[in-house]
C-alpha cells in the first residue's frame, strides 16, 4: 500500500487530535480511515468513521485484538489483500446515550465489542493472565474466585426493573459460547446485542456462582442469565461512575443510559475469501523475528 498516509501517534501525541486530522485527510481525499492498534484505539476509530462515512481499514496491533479477528482480519496481509481488492462488509456499531428526563443527550459512547458494568474487566484481564498456562476454563474459575472475595453487588434498574447484580455485560452481536466465558462472534450484523448477567440477590449466591464456574454449569444456573435484545435501558446508575467499553474503563456521570445499536452503520474492509493461513503466520512470524533482531541490536 504505497499510497497509504501513514500518521504515527508518540508517547506524548493526542491520539484523538491525531485520529480527527487523519479523518480530515481521508475526506478530503475520499478515501478511508485505517487504525493500527488494539480494541480501544479501533473503538476510538470506529465511531469517527461511522460519523464520517469513511470505510474503516483495521491493522490489529493490540494484544487481544477481538474485534479483528472476529471481522476476519487477524494479520496486516488481510487487511492490504482487503484494501487492494475493495473488499469489505457493513457491521453494526453499538451505543450507550445518556439519557435524561427520557430524552436522549449528548456524550453518546461507542463500542465494537462489549460494554459491561460490575467487576468483569477485572475478570477478563485475571482470566487472560492465566489461561495460557492453566486452560480458559479453569483460569476463568481462578479469576472469579479472587474477584469475588473483595466484590459487592451492584443496585440498578435494568428496563424499569431493580436488580442486585455482580456483572453486567453487554456484547454488540451474539457471543459464543453460550456460557460463563463468551470469546468470539460469528456475525456481526445481526442487530442484536447480547446482554449476559450474573444475580446477587438468590439466596448463597456468591457460593453457588463459584461452585457453578468451578463445574462448568453457570450456563444452567439461576444465578446467570443471557438474553438477546435489541435495546436496553439502565437506570440509577448514581452510584457507578466507571464503566468499560471494548475493555477500556471510562469515567461518566450520567445517571440512565440507553443502550441501542446503529445496524449497519460502519463498514469494515475484510477479503472476501479466507487467505492463506499458513502463509499468512510465516509472515508474521518472520516479522517479529525481524522486529526482534532489530531490538537486540539495539
Amino acid at each position: 500500500m504505497p499510497a497509504a498516509e501513514i500518521l504515527e501517534c508518540g508517547p506524548d501525541d493526542d491520539f484523538i487530535a491525531l485520529l480527527g486530522q487523519a479523518a480530515r485527510r481521508a475526506t478530503e481525499r475520499a478515501g478511508a480511515l485505517g487504525i493500527c492498534g488494539g480494541d480501544g484505539s479501533v473503538n476510538a476509530a470506529a465511531a469517527l468513521a461511522a460519523e464520517r462515512g469513511l470505510p474503516l481499514a483495521v491493522f490489529p496491533g493490540g494484544t487481544l485484538d477481538h474485534f479483528a479477528l472476529d471481522i476476519g482480519v487477524p494479520n496486516f496481509e488481510d487487511t492490504a489483500h482487503a484494501v487492494t481488492e475493495g473488499d469489505a462488509v457493513a457491521v453494526d456499531l453499538a451505543r450507550a446515550t445518556p439519557l435524561a428526563g427520557g430524552d436522549g443527550g449528548d456524550g453518546t459512547s461507542h463500542f465494537v465489542n462489549t460494554f459491561s458494568l460490575g467487576f468483569y474487566p477485572e475478570l477478563v484481564r485475571i482470566r487472560e493472565s492465566m489461561q495460557g498456562r492453566l486452560g480458559k476454563w479453569p483460569a476463568a474459575a481462578v479469576a472469579l474466585g479472587r474477584v469475588l472475595r473483595t466484590a459487592t453487588p451492584m443496585e440498578i434498574e435494568v428496563n424499569g426493573h431493580p436488580r442486585r447484580l455482580w456483572v453486567l455485560f453487554v456484547g454488540n452481536g451474539g457471543y459464543s459460547p453460550e456460557g460463563f466465558a463468551p470469546a468470539y462472534r460469528e456475525q456481526l450484523d445481526d442487530g442484536l446485542l447480547d446482554v449476559r448477567a450474573i444475580d446477587g440477590d438468590q439466596p448463597l449466591a456468591r457460593t453457588r456462582l463459584l461452585f457453578s464456574a468451578l463445574t462448568g454449569t453457570l450456563g444452567r444456573s439461576r444465578v446467570y442469565t443471557t438474553r438477546r435484545m435489541r435495546q436496553l435501558r439502565l437506570t440509577g446508575l448514581h452510584a457507578l461512575d466507571t464503566r468499560a467499553y471494548d475493555g477500556e474503563v471510562a469515567a461518566e456521570p450520567a445517571e440512565a443510559l440507553l443502550i441501542d445499536k446503529r445496524p449497519g452503520a460502519l463498514t469494515v474492509y475484510r477479503p472476501a475469501q479466507p487467505q492463506n493461513e499458513l502463509l499468512q503466520r510465516a509472515r508474521t512470524a518472520a516479522a517479529k523475528a525481524k522486529w526482534w533482531r532489530a531490538v537486540l541490536r539495539k
